[in-house]
């Protein structure tokens, strides 16, 4: 199944049910209004909608013309956001950069910060900002939407409690981190409002794809027209999503709702650093990780960071190449 919310005069959509070729779409008041409502009520409304996409899929229904411009980020808001590390090569690369040794814990226990969850950019809209100097960077990766998870949960109750699957621009302000870092307190100003991919799906979408909790398929960042990366998200993912929702729940519950995020999609490629597209590599989801091997390789980085203009799109394509969950397609801009 696939869901959207389009824009409409209420600041959190309209939910429609999308055809598999994302080509055509249906609102569903009857059944829920919003995406946070049909999440509230998951268990009365998930087979009710799976009913609608089915005979949507079958051409069954009236229909309208579904076009991702018109769509907010699935959840416009969020009640929750929390952003992991899933990926432990990049995080080492990070260290590695800095000549920083990485602690053994990084192993076993994933890294998560808690980002702002009130105002998701569209797809499809701008990223805009005051200023190139604070280092512009995209994040491509990975996200799930959870059903309530209790406190302390088990292993298999955190792999039950996945609802939707979504990827992420987990839009960084580079070089705003450092000063945040250091100050003890976590991430804020450098960590602006996330854009998410025009549809959200069930996992069973995926089909033998997902498994372990975790999806094994390139995701792939076209970035300035130019293939950037296309790492799998399935291969060198040391946490699942079940790990990282169990991670989330240790001390609290989650209601549902919850957005949990992969962290930059990264591959190891059987080297110390990976390899660049143009290389022959799977390359990168993010600018920070080839700055930090081209530090490690030359002393300083070469590559900039994004500039008004520039432009990024996210996207996953199953084994036939067709799209699953639409692309996250932007532009960065200045505020005017």
């Amino acid at each position: 199944m696939k869901l959207a919310t389009l824009k409409s005069k209420t600041r959190d959509g309209e939910l429609v049910v999308v055809n598999r070729e994302m080509t055509r779409c249906i609102p569903v008041p009857a059944i829920a209004h919003t995406l946070q409502q049909a999440l509230d009520n998951w268990a009365d409304c998930s087979p009710l909608l799976e009913e609608i996409s089915r005979d949507l899929n079958q051409g069954q229904l009236e229909s309208m013309a579904f076009d991702s411009a018109n769509c907010h980020s699935p959840l416009p808001r969020a009640f929750h956001w929390a952003d992991g590390s899933a990926y432990v090569n990049h995080v080492e690369l990070v260290r590695k950069a800095r000549g920083a040794e990485m602690p053994a814990s990084f192993w076993t226990d994933p890294l998560m910060y808690q980002g702002g969850s009130d105002s998701f950019i569209g797809p499809n809209e701008v990223i805009a900002f005051a200023s190139e100097e604070w280092g512009i960077d995209f994040e491509a990766e990975v996200a799930v939407i959870t059903d309530d998870v209790p406190m302390g949960c088990t292993h298999q109750q955190a792999q039950g409690a996945i609802r939707l699957l979504m990827l992420v621009n987990d839009v960084s302000l580079r070089h705003l981190i450092p000063s945040e870092l250091a100050k003890g307190f976590g991430f804020f100003q450098s960590k602006p409002s996330s854009a998410f991919s025009p549809v959200a799906i069930t996992p069973d979408e995926l089909g033998d794809a997902w498994h372990g909790s975790k999806v094994h398929l390139p995701l792939r960042t076209t970035y300035n027209q130019h293939l950037f990366g296309c790492p799998n998200a399935g291969q060198d993912m040391n946490f699942s999503f079940a790990q990282l929702i169990q991670h989330a729940a240790k001390t609290r519950k989650l209601c549902a709702g919850t957005i949990i995020g992969s962290g930059t999609v990264s591959n190891k490629q059987g080297t110390d650093f990976g390899s660049a597209v143009s290389e022959g590599g799977v390359g990168y989801s993010c600018i920070a990780e080839i700055r930090m091997i081209e530090t490690i390789r030359d002393g300083k980085p070469s590559t900039e960071f994004m500039h008004f203009g520039d432009t990024v799109r996210i996207e996953m394509l199953d084994e036939q190449g067709n799209s699953l969950f639409g692309a996250i397609d932007q532009k960065v801009v200045a505020i005017r």
